[in-house]
């Protein structure tokens, strides 16, 4: 995307929107949950939700408290995707008993590298039946670890087929993560499902600019009303914090009109 493309206000709003405030750092600890809590409400609006790894699940519900509207994800077979089928089975039960409404679930990947296409459906067959209907599943497909296309297409048709919520592009662990390249081949797989399910990007998108480059491919795609929470997801944390110093004077003064000072 040009760096001198005109960013508007209602552009800012709707990424921020869209937004599951991460935090898998290594290093994470109660205090850096209670931080990311209180950020889940800005100027720009309301993130769609917090994603921290399962042992912090019982400090973002009560930092958010119980009626909170923002999603509470949290991370399974992560990041490897090489986890023993029963211990994910049991992390995500007691991820749901600890308040998670969202299941961020990394695909078998080595396995499907390794041409074991039944055996990476069929543990992402178990986690579905670990996962309600009013849970979202969103299944992590490590996109830059499996590189060809042939590969991408293949993990997005099982994880569709398996009942994805959504297919998530990255873990945000490996070198290569979210790409438009990817993306591409996530929205054709979604296209030809005939069902509902929607997309993450993970992964390096720091700035509003990269944001806006996914979004406007969906809504190319899939029209501007299918990009909102129920549908788009970005996994992220500096990109919240360029939306608002976007918004509030440190960079692009944002507004609905088109800027030229950027």
């Amino acid at each position: 995307m040009d760096d001198t493309a005109a960013i508007t206000t209602s552009q800012i709003r709707k990424i921020v929107s869209l937004i599951d405030l991460t935090n898998l750092n290594d290093n994470c600890d109660q205090a850096a949950i209670e931080a990311l809590c209180t950020q889940t409400e800005t100027p720009a609006g309301r993130v769609a939700a917090v994603c921290v790894w399962p042992s912090f699940v019982t400090d973002a519900r009560l930092c958010l408290g119980k009626h909170s509207p923002v999603d509470i994800a949290t991370v399974v077979n992560f990041p490897g995707g090489d986890e023993d089928l029963q211990t994910t089975c049991a992390a995500i039960e007691n991820a749901l008993h600890d308040g998670a409404t969202e299941i961020d679930y990394v695909l078998c990947y080595k396995k499907l590298i390794d041409g074991d296409t039944t055996g990476t459906g069929n543990a992402l067959k178990a986690v579905r039946q670990q996962t309600p209907g009013h849970i979202q599943l969103k299944v992590i497909l490590e996109t830059g670890v499996l590189k060809t296309d042939e590969l991408i297409r293949t993990a997005a048709q099982i994880a569709l087929d398996q009942g994805a919520d959504f297919i998530k592009t990255s873990t945000g662990k490996v070198p290569v993560n979210a790409t438009p390249q990817a993306a591409t081949l996530m929205f054709d797989a979604i296209e030809q499902s005939n069902r509902h399910a929607g997309f993450k990007a993970a992964g390096g998108i720091k700035s509003i600019e990269d944001a806006i480059v996914y979004t406007t491919m969906a809504e190319e795609r899939f029209g501007a009303d299918w990009v909102g929470p129920a549908n788009f997801r970005f996994g992220a944390s500096s990109l919240l914090q360029d939306a608002l110093s976007k918004l509030g004077g440190d960079g692009l003064q944002a507004s609905d009109s088109q800027q030229s000072d950027y």
